[in-house]
């Protein structure tokens, strides 16, 4: 494939199994960076980010999801939350936290690094909040596991494109 950026978005999977490998510094500024610099309404730029190392506040955070065996096993989580008070517009400003969260899981690729986007966590968004020590005008978008990825053949099929199009004009 010669599109450079187009074949990461093929070949970026979720992963989430991770080796015990720590992410480095410089790695995790990369990625934060990257989500930093997606596109939002009025530039208005209404993510805000929490970094979970620790194995305490880890173990605290999957207690409140399904699959804390990820959250428990990831070297760095990010907790996106969109801010209330650089909202304008909120359909705007979702699709903004998507964008963000996208360009997160694909620089993580560009790393080497492995990510999944758990969003499953979201029905427990006020207490994840809440052991965050954040306050109200902070909405959980996502969470992201971040690590070295354990090896193994992840593959992924889509739809073809001619199901997708529904018309030309």
């Amino acid at each position: 494939m010669q599109n450079q950026m187009l074949a990461s978005i093929i070949n970026r999977r979720s992963v989430r199994e991770f080796i015990d490998r720590d992410v480095s510094d410089s790695d995790l500024e990369a990625i934060l960076e990257a989500g930093r610099w997606a596109p939002s309404g009025l530039n208005n730029q209404p993510w805000r980010f929490v970094l979970v190392q620790g194995s305490e506040k880890k173990a605290e955070l999957a207690e409140l999801t399904h699959y804390g065996r990820i959250v428990t096993a990831a070297p760095v989580l990010i907790a996106v939350f969109m801010d209330a008070d650089a909202s304008y517009d909120r359909t705007k400003d979702v699709q903004a936290m998507g964008a963000c969260l996208q360009n997160m899981l694909l620089t993580a690729h560009s790393l080497g690094l492995g990510a999944v986007w758990l969003g499953e966590i979201l029905k427990n968004a006020d207490a994840v909040a809440q052991r965050l020590n954040l306050g109200s005008k902070l909405e959980l978008m996502a969470v992201l596991a971040i690590g070295h990825p354990q090896e193994r053949n992840r593959k992924s099929a889509r739809r073809p494109l001619e199901e997708l199009i529904l018309g030309r004009y």
